[in-house]
């Protein structure tokens, strides 16, 4: 099993309602890249955050109103990972996840993953990869300043299923740039909205009677089509022969149709959360299977790194029952901190979901879970920095996961 590490640098309260300084957070953070990289994780997965979840707060309809602090410090990406190349040997670098939509959208980001890995790639004995793991974005309020909002009362009626397509067009613009085509607007996919697209038939009825009155229609339309978000001329991004065997791909989105969709541009792997329910896992698995890109070989279960909160005790001076028992209260308060932070309030049933999504106990208990739990051939993207400032403490729960558990897992011991 293979193994890569998850680093959030949220800057909000812990469970002792400590915040660090914008410094110490980052200090914090290249601290464990290092130790990360001599204990041997795979990819060093770094989260993507973009403008203040305080001010949004101030917003008609703020995403989440009670989060405490910042959701994360990681705006610009590139740099962080230009450091983090620059601070370590073998491990390589992810964005979990970058949205497209904000930051200039796919365009510029795929001028600027052109640009990193030209330089990145300059030595010649450089093999280590660039892992661009891509979405919408949750927050959506991080890219309403880029201009994603509805542009007409059509668009204000369809948006939740809109913005999906949205997504879709700017992955298609972004992954055919990557690839170093010359393309217009007019090459792109169009937005053709239908019954399918929408969650009920109240909604999508409701679309379609805007529709109607928008456009002065004598009937009721069956499809809804929708001008593109993204309107140029031919371009093609510049550098362009930079080395693209050492960019991976990603898709943080479980559209099944978005999967394929994508893949019929490039390889295309899939990310998923430590709540994505094991069965839609193992249909991904298989779709995965038929739709994945030739160009990147066969699919293997491990292109899809499984997100798991990691809470090991392995403390020296504590029992193995004892570390058993403080690994259980540690991981209750930080999913209780967690989801009071979201939602305002603790719903016992969302902690003890979970909590089934986690890893908690001593070593050999924290072990035993991850055998039980997963496929051997998986490759799971290990948190350990989930509502933990401490980094003295992350430091140790890192090596002894990789130290003690790991070896468990794979049979070493």
């Amino acid at each position: 099993m293979l193994f890569d590490i998850f680093f959030s640098i949220s800057q909000t309260p812990d469970t002792s309602g400590y915040i660090p300084s914008e410094n110490e957070m980052f200090s914090n953070f290249f601290e464990q890249v290092e130790l990360a990289d001599e204990l041997g994780f795979g990819v060093g997965w770094v989260a993507q955050a973009h403008l203040s979840t305080e001010i949004q707060k101030r917003n008609k309809t703020p995403v989440v109103p009670h989060y405490p602090g910042e959701v994360g410090l990681c705006t610009d990406f590139f740099q962080i990972a230009q450091k983090m190349f620059a601070r370590t040997e073998k491990m390589e670098v992810g964005s979990a996840v970058l949205s497209i939509l904000a930051s200039g959208g796919p365009i510029a980001i795929a001028e600027r993953v052109g640009s990193f890995i030209a330089l990145h790639g300059l030595d010649e004995m450089e093999q280590r990869r660039l892992h661009i793991g891509f979405s919408a974005g949750r927050f959506e309020f991080m890219a309403r300043p880029y201009g994603i909002v509805p542009r007409n009362m059509i668009e204000e009626a369809a948006w939740p299923a809109l913005r999906g397509q949205i997504f879709a067009e700017a992955s298609e613009i972004f992954l055919r740039l990557l690839n170093g085509e010359v393309i217009s607007s007019n090459d792109i996919r169009d937005t053709i909205l239908t019954r399918e697209n929408f969650r009920s038939n109240e909604d999508w009825e409701k679309v379609q009677s805007v529709y109607m009155k928008y456009n002065k229609l004598e009937k009721i339309p069956d499809v809804v089509e929708i001008p593109h978000r993204y309107n140029f001329e031919e371009i093609k991004t510049i550098p362009q022969n930079w080395r693209r065997e050492l960019l991976n791909l990603v898709l943080g989105s479980h559209d099944p149709k978005l999967q394929i969709e994508v893949n019929k541009w490039r390889p295309v792997q899939v990310f998923n959360l430590s709540i994505t329910p094991p069965h839609i896992i193992e249909e991904t698995h298989e779709r995965m299977n038929e739709y994945y890109h030739s160009n990147g070989g066969p699919w293997n279960r491990n292109m899809m790194p499984r997100t798991i909160m990691v809470f090991v005790n392995n403390e020296e001076d504590l029992t193995p029952d004892e570390q058993s028992i403080a690994a259980k209260e540690e991981a209750r308060a930080a999913l209780n901190t967690y989801w009071s932070a979201l939602e305002g309030t603790i719903d016992p049933s969302k902690v003890e979901r979970a909590t089934d999504n986690a890893v908690i106990g001593n070593v050999q208990e924290v072990a035993q879970q991850i055998i039980q739990r997963f496929n051997k051939n998986d490759k799971l993207m290990c948190w350990f920095d989930f509502f933990n400032h401490d980094s003295e403490r992350v430091q140790r729960n890192m090596k002894a996961f990789m130290n003690d558990v790991v070896p468990i897992v794979n049979g070493e011991t």
